[in-house]
């Protein structure tokens, strides 16, 4: 029995070093002990005057000769960490300006998750339109006539509206229609 009194000698004297450093830390006995009383406040929304906006059509698009499917991506350009999250709104911009837009009708996909972005870090969106089709002016197989935008609004949420032209080309879609993915930290192709 000797093995067994070393034991609870151990483990009381374990539990009286636990007890005396809790009381030392201003615990009370019975409650517990927390791994950190610290506590950080999230970072906030980016600001719209925080990201800069460009745009790109995707290697991975809708076969025909629009610009089928375009990756967006927003740049932090302050000196604060902020956050994005959402799907985001589009809109085509009528004679260039945000003011004379036509809201393209967004079908979300995947599942929205608040993205980090530090400062001169970057975060991204993939659009994927209704296809134009043919030569030329093309068409769009609804019937309805293609729309060409020089450039388009791309709204997040608590993140501003950004007016963007792609890199290469003119937004090119047919019948107003776009599906959008969330604020992803990985880049779409």
């Amino acid at each position: 029995m000797r093995h067994s009194n070393g034991i609870r000698r151990a483990a009381l004297a374990t539990t009286a070093v636990t007890a005396v450093a809790a009381t030392v830390a201003g615990i009370l006995p019975g409650t517990a002990m927390a791994a950190s009383t610290t506590t950080s406040t999230p970072p906030p929304a980016c600001p719209a005057s925080a990201l800069q906006v460009s745009a790109w059509q995707a290697v991975h698009r809708p076969v025909g000769t629009g610009t089928g499917a375009a990756v967006v991506q927003f740049t932090n350009v302050s000196r604060r960490t902020c956050v994005l999250k959402g799907h985001p709104t589009v809109a085509g911009a009528g004679n260039g300006s945000p003011a004379h837009n036509t809201p393209l009708k967004v079908t979300p996909t995947g599942r929205a998750a608040t993205v980090t972005v530090r400062p001169h870090g970057k975060a991204w969106v993939k659009l994927t339109f209704v296809q134009v089709q043919g030569e030329a002016d093309g068409y769009c197989v609804s019937g309805k006539d293609p729309v060409t935008y020089p450039t388009m609004v791309i709204g997040l949420p608590h993140s501003g509206k950004h007016q963007v032209a792609l890199n290469d080309g003119v937004w090119a879609e047919c019948d107003n229609k776009v599906t959008a993915t969330p604020v992803s930290a990985v880049k779409p192709s």
